[in-house]
């Protein structure tokens, strides 16, 4: 079961490095006010969420204790993304400040992931 958990942990950081990432190469179009949401960004978003419900599953099959205050708060911030970059994904330009916000919060998501135990 470790090695099944620690594969879609993996996949779950490639899921934010997607969102990070395509938030950091639209770093200099922010500037220009043209950044837009690409879908490397949806689809990381999309891929933090399904491998994170998988995540929760396998950890409660292998009996281990969850934060499930934790959880849900990165879950809730998720959803905001989500609803964010797929409502704009067709865009041409997105509003700095909602560019900004998907940014932050994706970073405000990782620093609950790693900083709350």
């Amino acid at each position: 079961m470790d090695v099944l958990i620690n594969v879609f942990v993996g996949l779950h950081i490639i899921g934010i490095a997607s969102l990070l990432g395509g938030f950091l190469t639209q770093m200099k179009a922010i500037g220009a006010g043209t950044a837009r949401f690409i879908p490397a960004m949806l689809h990381g978003a999309l891929t933090m969420l399904v491998t994170g419900i998988i995540l929760v599953g396998l950890r409660e099959m292998d009996g281990g204790t969850l934060n499930h205050m934790k959880i849900g708060i990165k879950l809730l911030v998720l959803i905001v993304i989500l609803a964010l970059v797929y409502v704009k994904r067709d865009d041409e330009k997105v509003d700095k400040g909602v560019f900004g916000a998907v940014g932050g919060l994706t970073v405000l998501n990782i620093f609950i992931a790693t900083l709350w135990t």
